[in-house]
């Protein structure tokens, strides 16, 4: 008996010990050796970069020089930190990428290309990667209509809980499909026809900021205005998309909100900074609250389509009516798709519709507020072409200053911090061959304030160099992508620019304002880049 119990016991280590060798073997010459082979092809055509680890790749490299970073910026007395003592001025021009991504910014000046760093190579763990910011490469990357480079697939199983496979997150047939069926929404024809929702949208917000300044006695209050901001574009996107209020939304919205930030607080979520033992804890007890939220907004989605369908009478045409007759008009697809359909593409539209607007119109706040000039231009451009303040469609397109502002504040601070693309078979960009399963990253921000492209006041707000329109603005204009370019560009950028117009247009013209002493500058990257500790203004009515 002892004897069995003992030659099981060895036999059970060698079956572990065999498991564990040919695992390692696995990994070695199947992961580790394709990923050494994709990396020499990409070195053999001049491409340099940092020399990878096993298993980890670049990350132990990228988590030290992000260590020396922060350790910086908190260090005591370094001037390197934003507060009230510090001239408005010197936050404007830093370059907040070299806070937020230094790793990029450290590889961007020691290895050259065809220009010097725009071109390099790194990994994390065994997926290899290409950070691109030349902006003719940027150019053919973005304007490629091939289906075999589409979003990298592990950011895409990472946003699932918040995005599904909606049309952000979609690759290949599926996403062109959602996207024929979205984009007409959005055409210029149909924005123009928001404009008064939106603008009923507003009130709210400007009742609210004129009840406290009554209520100050002093005639100015303080206002932290991205909150409200958000809950304008909330409001926005339930009338014009879903057929109902921000209110009958509002618990959806704020566990977006809430999934969001528990996301992005992972740890280097977007690049695996955490390494295993933070993916370890992640699948505990993170994983399990984002589990939670995500079964939650997907409940309350699918009661507001179950209200809609039972007002099937009072169906007017919006996006929440198309969706439904997409998911019923093919029967082949089952009762589930249908409804992960549906879910999926309201999670993209009610996330990505309002929290990008939002963040863009509080970054337009601060800077507008740093510059009162541009405040009393707009004010006057307001005047002139909207009657009694209140732009109409017709007098969007007339508002240049706006427009202008608009651009410059996108341009300085783009909400998305990334164009990210994967080769899903071997592709030719420019004079590069990117080999099948290769990442490339453009970092957004960087390529707006190349001087290069931009000139030596790349870091100043200078609205007026959008006065020609983004074709005179720059040497190659289609380095400026916001919105992205090509046929992957925003389906909501026609929907962003008339709501911003709307909201600064209505803000400007009933409010003066200046940058509060509240104001810490210190952006952050929660999937979009926004303010971390929100914007704070000083207003006071007209």
């Amino acid at each position: 008996m002892e004897f069995s119990s003992s030659m099981a016991m060895k036999m059970g280590s060698c079956v572990v010990v065999l498991g564990l060798i040919t695992w390692v073997l696995y990994v070695y010459g199947n992961i580790w050796y394709k990923s050494k082979r994709v990396r020499r092809k990409l070195i053999a055509q001049g491409i340099k970069g940092p020399q990878p680890s096993f298993l980890c790749g670049n990350i132990a490299d990228m988590q030290r020089i992000q260590a020396q970073v922060n350790n910086f910026i908190e260090a005591p007395n370094n001037g390197r930190r934003c507060n009230n003592n510090v001239n408005h001025h010197q936050f404007l021009a830093h370059d907040y990428t070299a806070t937020l991504f230094p790793y990029f910014e450290h590889w961007r000046k020691k290895y050259d290309y065809f220009i010097p760093g725009q071109v390099y190579t790194y990994s994390t763990g065994m997926k290899q990667h290409l950070y691109v910011n030349n902006p003719e490469l940027v150019t053919e990357m973005n304007q490629s209509i091939t289906l075999d480079l589409g979003k990298p697939t592990y950011i895409t199983n990472k946003l699932a809980p918040l995005l599904g496979n909606g049309i952000l997150r979609a690759n290949g047939h599926s996403w062109a499909n959602q996207r024929k069926l979205v984009a007409a929404e959005f055409f210029m024809d149909k924005v123009k026809g928001m404009v008064g929702l939106m603008i009923e949208s507003a009130q709210p917000l400007l009742r609210k900021w004129e009840e406290l300044i009554s209520g100050t006695g002093t005639g100015l209050a303080e206002v932290k205005v991205d909150a409200d901001l958000r809950d304008f574009s909330a409001d926005v996107i339930s009338r014009v998309c879903f057929g109902h209020s921000y209110f009958k939304g509002k618990d959806l919205f704020s566990k977006l909100r809430k999934l969001q930030k528990t996301m992005s607080d992972q740890g280097g979520f977007l690049f695996g900074l955490n390494g295993f033992r933070g993916k370890l804890f992640l699948s505990s007890k993170k994983q399990k609250q984002i589990s939670s939220l995500e079964k939650e907004i997907e409940s309350l989605i699918w009661s507001l389509v179950d209200e809609r369908k039972r007002e099937c009478s009072s169906w007017e045409k919006d996006l929440m009516q198309l969706l439904l007759e997409a998911a019923m008009a093919d029967k082949s697809l089952g009762k589930e798709f249908s409804r992960r359909f549906i879910v999926d593409n309201c999670k993209n539209i009610y996330f990505a519709g309002h929290e990008t607007t939002a963040i863009a119109a509080s970054w337009s706040l601060m800077l507008l507020a740093l510059h009162p000039q541009w405040q009393e231009k707009i004010r006057t451009e307001v005047a002139e072409v909207c009657p009694h303040g209140i732009p109409h469609a017709d007098s969007l397109p007339l508002l240049k200053t706006v427009n202008m502002v608009i651009h410059e504040v996108l341009r300085l601070y783009p909400p998305a911090a990334f164009v990210s693309r994967e080769a899903y078979e071997d592709i030719q960009i420019g004079d590069i061959n990117v080999p099948k399963g290769v990442c490339l990253w453009t970092l957004i921000p960087t390529l707006h304030r190349d001087p290069e492209n931009w000139g030596q006041d790349s870091n100043e707000f200078k609205p007026e160099r959008f006065k020609e329109g983004v074709s005179q603005a720059c040497k190659f204009p289609q380095a400026y992508v916001p919105f992205g370019l090509g046929p992957r560009l925003c389906l909501g950028r026609n929907f962003a620019m008339v709501q911003l117009k709307v909201v600064l247009a209505l803000i400007i013209s009933k409010f003066s304002f200046s940058l509060s002493p509240s104001y810490s500058h210190s952006p952050a990257y929660r999937m979009i880049v926004e303010p971390g500790h929100g914007v704070y203004i000083i207003i006071k009515k007209l």
